[in-house]
């Protein structure tokens, strides 16, 4: 324990640890959907609600710029390259900052692997309504990965609200005391 408590004692050494940890669970899930899903296949976990399924995406979210799976692949470089130099700009005292910075480099690491690995990312998680007519409608497939990702930003939105609603209740001035009411001449 004393190991770990060493390991873990600056906040880069959190924040890589965050990041391999998204990184296992990520692979970890993809490998146990490839074990059990041939691709393209589908396992109705609720109907009409949520199944498991074995799809690849060579596109971004949403599958946008699909068939770019190289260039996706570069620009997820790219972006690790940056974050780490702009590090600094994060908010690394804090673990909810850590565990944000974490998320979002664990989460493009995994889809990275998968590009280079299997030529595109394993999107599995996919909720669904059935419409009157019978189709599917549904969110967009997505993966351990993706979920990081999100959760990374959403909590650099949330802290990055917070401390500039902290930074502006700073330079409020204290409301001035109503001035004392004028005295009546008698």
């Amino acid at each position: 324990m004393e190991r770990v408590k060493t390991l873990l004692r600056s906040p880069g050494r959190r924040i890589a640890a965050i990041a391999l940890g998204i990184l296992f669970l990520d692979q970890l899930t993809k490998a146990i959907v490839l074990n059990f899903l041939g691709y393209a296949q589908e396992k109705v976990i609720i109907p009409g609600f949520f199944k498991f399924v074995h799809w690849g995406n060579t596109g971004a979210a949403w599958s946008l710029f699909r068939d770019n799976n190289g260039l996706l692949a570069v620009i997820a470089v790219v972006a690790l390259v940056v974050l780490y130099f702009t590090r600094h700009h994060f908010d690394r005292r804090t673990f909810a900052g850590q565990l944000a910075f974490g998320f979002i480099c664990g989460g493009i690491a995994g889809n990275l692997l998968d590009r280079v690995r299997v030529g595109h990312v394993i999107d599995f998680v996919y909720f669904y309504v059935n419409r009157a007519n019978g189709e599917e409608m549904g969110f967009p497939a997505f993966n351990v990965a993706d979920s990081a990702i999100c959760l990374g930003v959403g909590l650099v939105f949330l802290l990055s609200w917070r401390a500039e609603r902290a930074s502006g209740a700073a330079k409020t001035p204290p409301a001035a005391e109503a001035p004392p009411p004028p005295a009546s001449g008698s």
